[in-house]
């Protein structure tokens, strides 16, 4: 008999992350705009990224290994109640309190600390619900729900933004965090303690951080496709106050504008997630899909603020098309690939691995925002990350074979030819 990937389970991950992330971006829209407009600097707007992304260097190191021997439900109920709560605070402090940056960054530093744990337990929890076979398929779903999500949220975020304010916009955002809470503690999963030894011991911590890192060195396909992930998403942080500043600054162009990148990549993303729920490719052709993806994603990215509006709309859905494709690919892949009692441990590394390089990178392209032009900016950092895919991917295209085909076992010469 077929296994569906509908279950009870699925469906109820889905309906949780569907509530956290529309709150999410309502939330998110809301404070980008408003940091830059209290502040009118690109620098100010990623200093508070970076510090959002300093928690997730550093706690999943920490708590990756417990996580890998209790249950991770829990972790993941809990991180999107006290988010809620924290929102919902903010959304009050806001509604009586004139807007102060630094208490910002203090709030920022918070939330990050929860979003920490809760995405790490996300990540690690979520392959346990997915039907044997149905992979693919369910990471298809998950990436699909961001883009559907921002097409609906992000113009009604922009629209709300001067006529219910952001105060009110994070108690809305604060109340959905504590609905997918509730919704989430109604999974049901068999887990439990995977064995008796003392959680605080710092011997047993340092014993599954050196289990973890001896399986990762001699995985040099997963190094490859962790260090140009963590490139790829680190400089797209870093984009984001470029984009807000460029909309908000350049002659012709509105934040509404801007709103509408997501109508465009949502138009992307369905088609070519539509297309990837229907049909899988066959494991031979992955690796040169991947990296042909990868290419034009940054290729469109350097020549984006270079476009016609019109032309950026396009560019922005063949990016949302090919995106979709390949991050459905990997995320399937890699997930089957890792063993399920190192995940946690696995996932915190990749965590912490894109967080380090989305706060180095994220200062950086803010600082390069003062002095050069943003469409100069986009443009140089496109290309190196171009540069990047090949330092990492192409090289070590043998090993990452290996994993889009799960197949650990074999030697690079038994897949490729």
């Amino acid at each position: 008999m077929k296994q569906t990937l509908w279950t009870r389970n699925f469906t109820r991950i889905t309906a949780a992350t569907t509530l956290g992330a529309a709150g999410g971006i309502i939330s998110q829209f809301a404070l980008s705009f408003l940091v830059f407009d209290e502040t009118g600097s690109t620098l100010a707007s990623a200093l508070v990224v970076a510090i959002q992304l300093i928690p997730m260097v550093l706690l999943p190191l920490v708590v990756a290994p417990m996580m890998d021997r209790l249950p991770r439900k829990p972790f993941l109920v809990w991180g999107d109640l006290l988010n809620g709560l924290c929102y919902a605070g903010a959304g009050l402090f806001l509604l009586r309190s004139a807007f102060s940056y630094t208490a910002y960054l203090a709030f920022s530093l918070l939330v990050s600390c929860l979003a920490a744990f809760d995405e790490l337990a996300y990540n690690s929890f979520y392959p346990l619900l997915l039907p044997e076979g149905q992979e693919e398929r369910a990471y298809t779903v998950s990436a699909m729900l961001y883009p559907i999500l921002k097409v609906l949220m992000m113009p009604l975020a922009a629209l709300l933004y001067d006529t219910l304010g952001v105060g009110r916009l994070l108690l809305i955002q604060g109340a959905l965090s504590v609905l997918a809470a509730l919704i989430e503690n109604r999974i049901h999963v068999q887990e439990s303690r995977r064995d008796q030894e003392p959680l605080l011991s710092l011997k047993t911590w340092w014993r599954d951080i050196r289990e973890a890192a001896a399986y990762l060195r001699q995985e040099h396909g997963l190094h490859g496709l962790y260090e140009y992930m963590a490139v790829t998403n680190g400089m797209a942080m870093g984009y984001s106050p470029l984009l807000i500043a460029f909309f908000r600054t350049a002659p012709g162009f509105t934040t509404a504008m801007y709103s509408f990148f997501s109508v465009a990549e949502f138009a992307g993303r369905t088609i070519g997630g539509a297309v990837r729920y229907r049909y899988s490719l066959p494991e031979r052709k992955r690796f040169g899909f991947l990296f042909g993806v990868y290419q034009t994603y940054e290729l469109m990215d350097t020549c984006l603020l270079w476009l016609p509006y019109p032309l950026m709309l396009v560019n922005r859905a063949v990016c949302g098309f090919l995106g979709i494709q390949s991050a459905t690919i990997r995320q399937a892949a890699v997930q089957r690939y890792i063993p399920d009692r190192l995940r946690a441990r696995l996932n915190a590394y990749e965590s912490m691995l894109c967080t380090a390089a989305g706060a180095v990178l994220s200062l950086a392209i803010g600082a390069l925002g003062e002095v050069l032009d943003y469409r100069l900016c986009m443009t140089i950092c496109g290309l190196i990350v171009m540069a990047v895919c090949w330092l990492t991917v192409f090289l070590r295209r043998r090993q990452v074979q290996l994993v889009l085909t799960d197949r650990p076992g074999e030697t690079p010469s038994d897949t490729l030819s």
